[in-house]
């Protein structure tokens, strides 16, 4: 893999002034009346953030940091870590900025429907503040897009457990920009207590090359550190990246690039059991090759005997040509070699690969294809525990990350929505960041409804979002979701004018940042090309 690095202009010249988070041009956008019981008291605590995406020069970012919310809209301190596929190239060079302060005088708001935002002063190369925009599924956890003209990405929010200690085995997954190619990498590896030298197994694909079953070695320290410690090697590709690690809890990681050969960053679980879950899987996976953007989701179905069943069910979009209704596959899964907490799956007639690699976690199945055939797909795959429908007079929290095949940009969404008392029919507000550079749009009307899941567990939901005069680059969206367990509901759109994926959660306001629930599950982000960039400057 090349670790050459094409030369852009100054970045700090590129990057707009922000605007204010209001109606786009001026527009006041007709907003359904918001619902829920949240408020500033909702967000209080240490919590742990990420977004990924694309800059105003279209360059991958990566951003995890972490803020303590007072409970009252104060931000009483924090830190963050940055690193953009341009900071290197640019002029003069700039490195990634780790453990950068977020200074006290930062703030941020939550609405009653629980969608809020917050702004971040520090000192990076991206102008400060930094505004992320967000809804909570409860107290502990929500949904994020980066929400200023610098950059659009998408990510998640998570209360932080004090005291934690990394120790035994985790699973990971991690995507973006790494020299001049996307990359996406599974693995697991087992850290001594407190950490220090670990050794694993990693799967990459690099645009469709696979380096399947790498031996993993290095170190992994707990930060965040203004001088990250956390180093993985895989074997014989020379595959090295140091990364700063924030924790979330023993069972639950961030990890971020923190060197200039790239902008790779995601999440690691913990590992407790090293077989293929028995039973219906809903899962969701992005991919990219050199001319296609693909988004798949459906139903695995494994027998607990090696088997996936012709019971398993799967939809495609194929940047924007999506089948008129699912597919049926097949294949089978084996452990290689023995109690690794490795598998491969083997599929037949599957819409997105042939072969997989397969790493059982806290934050569900991490998938990644490793095929030789020129593209490149990663998600998860969660045990399903319920086919239940959506629940009449709930509220929901939404986040939708992808590509508008329209405008060949970036596309984040946050939405909070309500079901009706009777009935499929829903309303809610959605705020869109797209095409940084300009205004994202902001409190934008959410109407719409939805057919419940079959007895699969798989439904659809349609909404429009905004008017004629000022809406969303799509519009809204037309997605096909999968029920996990009655609160979370991954999804990928099925429209042919955008190519995303995302999930929506069952909010609860009540509960306390210390009584909420704690549910870990990975959903696989937009995967950037490093060449967007490059075409662009």
């Amino acid at each position: 893999m090349s670790r050459n690095r094409l030369v852009l202009p100054a970045l700090l010249a590129a990057l707009a002034i922000l605007p204010s988070c209001g109606s786009s041009n001026g527009v006041t956008n007709p907003v359904a009346p918001p619902s829920g019981g949240f408020s500033n008291s909702s967000l209080n605590g240490t919590y742990v953030f990420s977004v990924s995406g694309t800059d105003t020069n279209s360059a991958p970012y990566a951003m995890v940091g972490s803020f303590t919310a007072n409970g009252s809209g104060g931000i009483t301190g924090g830190t963050l870590d940055l690193n953009d596929a341009a900071f290197p190239s640019s002029t003069p060079a700039i490195s990634p900025v780790a453990n950068s302060p977020i200074s006290s005088s930062s703030s941020y708001s939550v609405g009653v429907d629980g969608r809020g935002q917050a702004k971040l002063n520090t000192s990076t190369p991206f102008p400060s503040p930094i505004v992320l925009d967000f809804v909570l599924q409860d107290s502990s956890h929500g949904l994020v897009t980066q929400f200023d003209t610098t950059a659009s990405g998408s990510g998640s929010l998570d209360l932080q457990s004090s005291g934690t200690t990394l120790n035994g085995s985790y699973a990971f997954i991690f995507s973006g920009a790494y020299g001049n190619s996307s990359v996406s990498t599974v693995g697991n590896f087992t850290v001594p207590s407190g950490g220090g030298a670990v050794t694993g197994l990693e799967d990459l694909n690099s645009e469709g090359v696979p380096y399947p079953g790498e031996a993993l070695s290095g170190t992994v320290v707990a930060g965040p550190s203004s001088t990250p410690a956390t180093q993985l090697v895989a074997a014989s590709t020379a595959f090295a990246i140091t990364y700063d690690v924030y924790p979330i809890d023993a069972s639950h990681l961030k990890f971020i690039e923190m060197d200039s050969n790239g902008t790779v960053s995601g999440d690691a679980y913990s590992q407790t059991s090293t077989t293929v879950p028995t039973g219906t899987l809903a899962f969701t996976l992005m991919g990219l090759s050199s001319s296609q953007v693909v988004a798949a989701g459906g139903f695995m179905v494994t027998d607990g005997s090696g088997n996936i069943t012709n019971a398993s069910t799967a939809d495609l979009n194929n940047t924007g040509m999506v089948p008129s209704s699912f597919a049926t596959f097949s294949g089978t899964y084996v452990a290689a070699p023995a109690s690794s907490g490795r598998s491969t799956l083997n599929l037949s007639s599957f819409v997105a690969g042939t072969n997989y690699a397969a790493y059982p976690s806290s934050g569900g199945l991490l998938l990644l294809d490793i095929d030789v055939g020129g593209i490149m797909m990663a998600g998860a795959a969660l045990p399903q525990s319920s086919t239940a429908s959506l629940a009449v007079s709930q509220g929901y929290a939404l986040n939708l990350s992808g590509i508008n095949l329209g405008s060949s940009v970036e596309v984040d969404d946050i939405a909070e929505f309500a079901t009706a008392a009777s009935g499929t029919n829903l309303t809610g507000v959605t705020d869109e960041n797209s095409a940084p550079g300009g205004t994202p749009n902001y409190a934008l009307a959410l109407t719409g409804s939805y057919n419940a899941p079959n007895s699969n567990g798989r439904g659809t939901l349609e909404a429009t979002a905004g008017n004629s005069t000022n809406g969303t680059l799509n519009g809204g969206f037309g997605i096909t979701y999968y029920t996990v367990d009655g609160t979370v509901f991954p999804f990928i759109e099925t429209d042919s004018g955008q190519v995303t994926s995302g999930v929506f959660l069952k909010q609860s306001s009540g509960s306390s940042s210390s009584a909420a629930a704690r549910s870990h599950f990975f959903v696989m982000p937009r995967l950037v090309r490093p060449g967007a960039a490059r075409k662009r400057n």
